[in-house]
């Protein structure tokens, strides 16, 4: 129905009911025809504005062209020229080998069969993994692959299988971990680089490792278990001996310290006993006769303190009796 048949048949209508005359109709035509633009212009308005949220990125792509958008607000786009997708940029993760209670196996697998792996001892082993990864290039996460995440869970299995190969059971259970966590992620990120899809890995780990039988589970928590009291009995060693070294060194340093002492009292006396050794020689040159007679005199009191001293002439007449005498020195 053309505008001519819709005026034609609404100005008859109106005449017929004695309503409406022709300027009317033309009147409500127009309205209804301004009615009709301001509705297609609000809606192609509504369209033209898109907000970007702080954890969000957008690329903009212009007659097939795509720009990325990284700063959060509102912002402007061409209606029906230019077209935005939206790019979540926060830390996200998925499940290698199990179900995580968001989604299951990314590799649309339940864990079984994922998390079965092969050391390099032939022994199989259970292995769970829980990557995490982020969108850097928005640009390159849309438009550089179909699904950048798939080609990531593909390369960390791949990583994973290769790195598990050539470590032994006991390392995987058990001592090796951090080690064989570190060098799958350099392995990840390496690729990731060469093929660059616009995204980062952030972080991978381990989540569980056990052998597929009870028996062997329990061998090797035994084994971890004799593995920790080790470590403990190491620890408690090397605190026990960090607790003696201290007063076995300050015992050595008093005992060091006495014998300085001691040897310094001894050099001490040694000298003075010179000393006086060299006085007496002095007043011996002197009067040699009467130093000799006062040595002997006072080593005689000194070995027999209680003797009584009896002094006779030379002619044997007169004794005199002397006691007890003075040290001459």
């Amino acid at each position: 129905m053309t505008m001519d048949d819709f005026k034609n048949k609404t100005s008859g209508a109106f005449n017929s009911g004695g309503g409406f005359n022709g300027n009317q109709a033309k009147k409500a035509g127009r309205i209804l025809i301004i009615a009709v633009l301001i509705g297609a212009a609000l809606v192609i308005l509504s369209g033209s504005f898109y907000t970007i949220r702080e954890e969000e990125q957008a690329v903009v792509c212009t007659l097939g062209v795509p720009k990325a958008v990284t700063q959060s607000g509102l912002h402007f786009k061409i209606p029906i020229i230019q077209t935005v997708q939206k790019v979540n940029t926060t830390i996200q993760g998925f499940a290698i080998g199990y179900s995580s209670d968001s989604e299951l196996n990314y590799n649309g697998a339940e864990g079984a069969d994922n998390s079965m792996m092969i050391t390099s001892d032939y022994n199989f082993i259970h292995v769970d993994f829980y990557a995490e990864y982020r969108v850097t290039d928005p640009v390159k996460a849309l438009y550089a692959s179909e699904d950048p995440r798939v080609i990531l869970a593909n390369i960390a299995q791949n990583c994973i299988r290769t790195t598990i190969g050539s470590y032994g059971v006991d390392a995987v259970l058990t001592t090796g971990k951090n080690e064989i966590q570190s060098n799958i992620k350099n392995m990840i990120l390496e690729k990731l680089d060469a093929i660059d899809i616009g995204i980062q890995l952030v972080n991978i780990t381990i989540q569980d490792a056990e052998p597929p039988t009870d028996e062997v589970i329990t061998a090797f928590k035994s084994v971890e278990t004799a593995k920790q009291g080790k470590e403990t009995a190491l620890n408690n060693a090397n605190k026990y001996r960090n607790e003696q070294i201290p007063g076995a060194e300050a015992e050595a340093d008093k005992i060091i310290r006495d014998a300085e002492a001691d040897k310094q009292a001894r050099i001490n006396e040694a000298e003075g006993q010179v000393a006086r050794f060299n006085s007496m020689y002095d007043e011996y040159v002197k009067y040699p006769a009467v130093t000799k007679q006062r040595m002997f005199y006072e080593t005689m009191e000194e070995v027999l303190p209680s003797m009584k001293i009896v002094i006779q002439g030379a002619d044997g007449g007169s004794v005199q009796q002397i006691m007890p005498l003075d040290k001459f020195n």
